[in-house]
């Protein structure tokens, strides 16, 4: 079959792809089927607004963490940043068309608080809510339903300038934000996620330093932990007050880890990373409160609590988000007086690498989701993100990314086989729909079904994004 013949089966807006010729590649890789993981399985892509939106200070919109962060020399890989990343503020239309071409028929994104609220509260910028609309009303029109992240790390900067997650008056602000976002978009929009990867945003941005806003130290982390953990559950709350009928979760990025050595101080390492990485947000919604009893450091957080938190971080979710890309190997370690251990790195390990420099390690999404599943009164799960970076090689303007493909085969597998043993997992996002600003590493890593020249912002769809097509026609 000739290009031609492709261009004819695609909406007008993307006529400019490349496609593949030979589509007998696909053989290889379908010995798994849409079909058995039933017809009620929701099938998805992800992304975030400030990895793909660009128009930075554009329309109303204020300056978010990011914004700042990514701006000041030596934080992100070669200097770059966000400003015009993907370009999705004014190529939405395109790439919701490539979304609908490629039979995803459901995508998760994110709204930019300082888009809606530049001044992180107070008056709203009605060019920021009319932007989401327009992005709503074009997936519903092309019968993909929308999945929407209130917070997914892009902070307003004039919340951060008066101490941002580390001053607990942000649970007002985040609930003003909430409010305004559901009481827009709630007759249209009915799945809701309340937080992205809270442990990634305190632990990375508010204890290493190393991601937006830059802070470090168990002082900030702690308070940035505990206000989190509380506007996780109140922002539901505001969620379901406005929208009776919705759909209600948040997301964890989570890791399987393992001891280094099959003793016992290596055990004891993995059970603290476990409690870190894993526990430390779940339970506090599950009202099995922080686990203080493998991290006794947590205790420290009862500083930042007021009479009434506990009860107050407790919320019945409708779904749990379990986002998983790797596992860790970690051995006691005596220099780390918080959890006594320490990470081994991948690279060390004679594993296969993604260009993150994570394991490929498929069983882990299996294990994550058996461990979840286990907690008493667990709601169902959806695997919110699962992705890989690989090196792509764009050759006579295809990008043939086997490894890609086979990454995301094997981790379906490992979903599948947790479903067939009773796991009441309910979806599947990959993450991501194009390439993006990867945070820190700028744009040096992709994880897209759709290739981005970030110089001319042409998308071409990926051999994975084509095996996607395919496995989901079933």
């Amino acid at each position: 079959m000739k290009r031609r013949d492709f261009i004819q089966l695609i909406p007008p807006i993307t006529t400019g792809l490349l496609l593949p010729e030979n589509l007998q590649f696909y053989s290889f890789f379908n010995s798994i089927n849409r079909k058995d993981f039933g017809n009620d399985f929701v099938w998805g892509a992800a992304c975030a607004a400030y990895q793909v939106e660009g128009a930075w200070n554009l329309d109303g919109k204020g300056l978010s963490i990011w914004d700042t962060f990514t701006h000041k020399k030596g934080t992100i890989y070669k200097n770059q940043n966000g400003d015009i990343a993907c370009d999705f503020y004014n190529r939405y239309a395109e790439d919701i068309a490539l979304l609908k071409y490629l039979g995803i028929p459901n995508f998760r994104f994110s709204i930019s608080w300082s888009r809606i609220l530049p001044n992180g509260v107070g008056t709203i910028n009605q060019r920021g809510i009319d932007f989401y609309h327009r992005v709503i009303d074009t997936c519903l029109e092309n019968n993909i339903t929308p999945w929407i992240t209130l917070y997914h790390w892009d902070l307003p900067q004039v919340l951060e300038d008066k101490g941002g997650w580390t001053n607990r008056e942000i649970i007002n602000w985040f609930s003003e934000f909430v409010s305004i976002c559901t009481k827009s978009y709630g007759d249209k929009v009915k799945n809701w996620m309340v937080l992205n990867e809270p442990m990634a945003f305190t632990g990375v941005g508010y204890f290493l330093g190393i991601h937006a806003p830059g802070k470090k130290g168990i002082s900030n982390f702690l308070p940035a932990v505990h206000h989190a953990a509380m506007c996780q559950a109140e922002g539901a709350r505001v969620i379901r007050t406005n929208i009776a009928d919705a759909q209600i979760g948040t997301t964890f990025s989570c890791s399987h880890i393992d001891p280094k050595k099959a003793k016992e101080r290596h055990y004891k390492a993995a059970q603290n990373s476990d409690a870190l990485i894993n526990r430390l947000f779940i339970e506090p919604a599950l009202g099995l409160g922080y686990p203080t009893d493998t991290i006794p450091l947590l205790k420290r957080i009862e500083k930042y609590m007021q009479s009434g938190d506990e009860q107050k971080l407790k919320y019945d979710f409708d779904f749990i988000g379990i986002q998983n890309y790797t596992r860790e190997v970690v051995k006691h370690w005596i220099l780390n007086p918080i959890l006594w251990s320490k990470q081994i790195p991948a690279s060390k390990r004679k594993v296969e690498l993604t260009e993150m420099g994570w394991e490929v390690y498929p069983e882990g999404i299996y294990y994550l989701l058996k461990k979840f599943a286990a907690y008493k009164n667990i709601p169902p799960l959806y695997v919110t993100e699962n992705g890989a970076a690989f090196e792509d090689v764009v050759d006579d303007e295809y990008v043939h990314d086997s490894k890609r493909t086979k990454f995301i085969e094997s981790y379906l597998r490992q979903v599948l086989n947790a479903k067939k043993e009773g796991v009441d997992v309910r979806g599947y996002f990959y993450w991501s729909f194009t390439d993006n600003f990867e945070w820190a590493e700028g744009y040096r890593t992709r994880f897209g079904l759709v290739h981005v020249d970030y110089a001319s912002q042409k998308r071409i769809v990926k051999d994975s994004g084509f095996w996607f097509k395919k496995f989901l026609e079933g």
